[in-house]
């Protein structure tokens, strides 16, 4: 069809409409095969350049062409006319043609304005495409997605815990596009994400405890609900029984909230050609988190968000405090499931 559409255009609008997306492609394909090293490119390049250049070609002899017809200017009669002559002349010319000469027809000036606009409007929808047809030069890495979990079984504690909600749920409420942001470091973006809906250690798979992780180049963020009995302020008591440090109790969204500081635990595993084998586990870098209470009754449960790095380093308690007031509220609320 465009080849058809292509063939109806008049030569003068044909050839420069080729001439110009023909370079502009070749051009593009050759920078873009340059730059990637990439041989299939390049070739791909080439084909449309040495196009390009039999336009040219075509164009530049057809102007000479042009260009000779216009100088080319009859030759004058040898020797001396004479009266008769020229009357007889002028006779045999009148037989030959009955009627007055037409001059020749000048180019239609609607035909030519319309050519123009289709010339342009062709050369924008060129350049207009390129940028989606052709590979694109921005290397921004995209940031990670959760991944939608396989139609699996849950455990039962799911199924008795009509509120508790999933892993998957859990990350697509955290791996927010303001999350870098709101650790202050707004450059960055989520590198990897994961998701469980598993139950908590020590209670025979009776409490459920879903988990989310978002993992940036500065800071690795975790999301956990965990739906037993144990309030805040218990969890509180426990933590200054066990001479704890770092525990600041706050409110957050109207309910009781605790900030409390633990170190990560640390373990090594080498792939060898013996097999896998793992050195003992150590200590790792300080995590700061913050635990809020399911409801501003703290009936027992919590949310968990906590943050650390592999450099040792923590964001302020108040991005944490931000977190939990963007993230806590986009977590699905569950009546029955």
């Amino acid at each position: 069809m465009l080849g058809f559409l292509l063939r109806l255009l008049p030569f003068w609008v044909r050839e420069p409409l080729l001439i110009v997306v023909g370079s502009v492609l070749g051009v593009r394909i050759m920078y873009l095969a340059v730059r990637d090293d990439d041989r299939v490119a390049a070739g791909l390049g080439a084909v449309f350049l040495v196009f390009t250049a039999i336009r040219v070609h075509t164009v530049v002899r057809a102007l000479r062409a042009r260009r000779n017809s216009n100088t080319a200017v009859p030759a004058p009669a040898a020797g001396p006319v004479t009266d008769a002559a020229a009357r007889a002349q002028a006779q045999a010319q009148a037989a030959a043609v009955p009627g007055p000469v037409a001059p020749a027809k000048e180019p239609n000036a609607w035909g030519q304005a319309v050519a123009a606009i289709a010339v342009f409007g062709a050369i924008g929808a060129a350049l207009w495409a390129a940028p989606h047809v052709l590979p694109s030069d921005d290397n921004t890495p995209k940031p990670a997605s959760c991944s939608v979990e396989e139609h699996e079984e849950l455990p039962k504690a799911y199924k008795t815990t009509p509120q508790a909600v999933t892993g998957d749920e859990l990350c697509k409420a955290l791996n927010r596009p303001d999350l870098a942001q709101l650790l202050g470091t707004p450059g960055e973006t989520a590198t990897t994400t994961s998701a469980s809906s598993g139950t908590a250690a020590l209670t025979d798979g009776k409490v459920a405890e879903p988990e989310a992780e978002v993992m940036f180049d500065t800071y690795t963020v975790n999301l956990s609900a965990t739906y037993n009995e144990l309030s805040i302020a218990q969890y509180v008591k426990l933590k200054k029984i066990g001479n704890e440090q770092d525990i600041e109790t706050r409110t957050v969204l109207g309910r009781p909230a605790v900030f409390s500081s633990d170190h990560t635990m640390k373990l090594e595993i080498s792939l060898g050609t013996g097999g896998t084998s793992g050195g003992p586990v150590e200590q790792g870098p300080l995590a700061r988190t913050l635990s809020v209470a399911l409801g501003k009754d703290d009936r027992g449960g919590c949310y968990d968000i906590t943050v650390w790095s592999t450099s040792g380093a923590l964001p302020d308690d108040s991005a944490l405090i931000d977190i939990a007031e963007k993230v806590l509220p986009a977590i699905p609320g569950r009546s029955a499931r």
